[in-house]
């Protein structure tokens, strides 16, 4: 989705107000710049991550209230405990346990009252060719991404439908949308992320709920130069060597690992300015089913669905009709209404020579019965 610039008086995430920022477009209905905005309640998975930490910082210096869940592999009880205040609280949890999700959201509960708005930011990747994969990773990415997601969805609906509304913003990636060579299997999990919140968005329209799927591409850590963050450059992502088939330097299964080494955090998309939009879409009346964040996003699904569209005009010739002699076929059917026909001319004719035959039947015996019954005149004269 565009996205448009526009001066706004308030600060963003401790910008100065002199700044230009992005605002969705009016057709979602954001809030607007000065005006009052509804306290949300917020919960976001993977509240330590990358995009994560930029979206809890921008809940809270709007106001929000929020509760930050940290992965269990990544973060203390001690570290987390340390964002807990008035408006914040930390939980660390497993989204591959649903039960470790389902204290999440009961804990916010008791926590804040209710909850307005889930969001996942959580995920896992193994960069590497699909064949190099073991069974293992392939698994680890389908239960972060996708039953880490459905987990959260099972987990809070019954909540949302009893309160006849809530909000996901389901972060998926242009690996949603895109098959990128290096991330098969990741994209394969992300596509199936992307099936689920389509397919549950209709499911769930009739109680006021509403889901978003967010494509960033390329974003870059909103603290690049921290010392203590203990995220690598390429964030959620294990990097995998390349067994031989798979290691020479023009390999297409490296493209992956050649674009985090050639960007490094120099991606071009603001991590801040991501999470300024998505706070906007968790407050906005008529969120879009995907915000694509970045130009890289934008430009590289645009081109995708461009390449689908040239290739269903090439093979929409092809509709495959029923073969012309089969069940239902033209000629099927032809041949079956002249059978039709022909059995109807033979019925209707064998009917009539059935009627000629009794009427000449008729004359015969009116014939005999003339010839052995006498007129009145001759039966007086005899």
């Amino acid at each position: 989705m565009d996205t448009r610039s526009v001066h706004d008086g308030g600060s963003v995430a401790g910008s100065e107000s002199s700044k230009m920022k992005l605002e969705l477009p009016a057709s979602c209905d954001p809030p607007q710049p000065g005006a009052p905005v509804k306290q949300l309640v917020w919960v976001i998975f993977g509240g330590t991550g990358h995009m994560g930490r930029s979206l809890v910082k921008s809940a809270l210096s709007h106001g929000d209230l929020v509760t930050t869940v940290g992965r269990v592999i990544e973060t203390s009880s001690e570290a987390i405990a340390t964002l807990d205040s008035d408006t914040c609280l930390g939980q660390l949890c497993d989204v591959r346990d649903g039960a470790s999700v389902a204290r999440v959201i009961q804990r916010t509960l008791e926590r804040f009252g209710r909850i307005d708005c889930i969001v996942n930011c959580s995920g896992y990747g193994v960069i590497g060719a699909c064949e190099d994969q073991d069974e293992h990773e392939l698994r680890n990415q389908f239960e972060t991404n996708f039953m880490g997601t459905l987990h959260i969805v099972q987990a809070s609906l019954p909540y949302f439908r009893q309160q006849n509304g809530g909000r996901y913003l389901i972060f998926s990636s242009t690996s949603g949308a895109l098959g990128v060579p290096g991330l098969g299997p990741y994209c394969a999990s992300k596509y199936a992320v992307e099936g689920l919140i389509e397919a549950m968005l209709y499911e769930v329209d009739s109680f006021n709920i509403k889901a978003t799927l967010v494509e960033p591409g390329l974003v870059r850590r909103d603290e690049p130069d921290s010392k203590t963050n203990p995220l690598p450059t390429w964030g959620h992502f294990l990097i995998k060597p390349a067994s031989e088939a798979y290691s020479h330097a023009t390999s297409p299964a490296l493209h992956a690992k050649r674009m985090v080494q050639w960007l490094g955090d120099r991606q071009p998309t603001s991590a801040v300015k991501c999470a300024e939009l998505v706070w906007q879409l968790g407050h906005c009346s008529y969120p879009p089913l995907r915000l694509l964040l970045g130009s890289y996003a934008i430009e590289s699904i645009r081109d995708r669905l461009r390449s689908v569209t040239e290739e269903l005009e090439d093979w929409k010739h092809l509709n495959y009709p029923v073969p012309p002699d089969a069940p239902g076929g033209e000629r099927g059917e032809r041949e079956e209404g002249e059978e039709k026909d022909e059995r109807g001319e033979r019925e209707e004719r064998d009917e009539m020579e059935e009627r000629e035959s009794d009427e000449e039947k008729e004359r015969e015996n009116d014939d005999v019965m003339e010839g052995i019954t006498p007129d009145a005149k001759e039966a007086g004269g005899s």
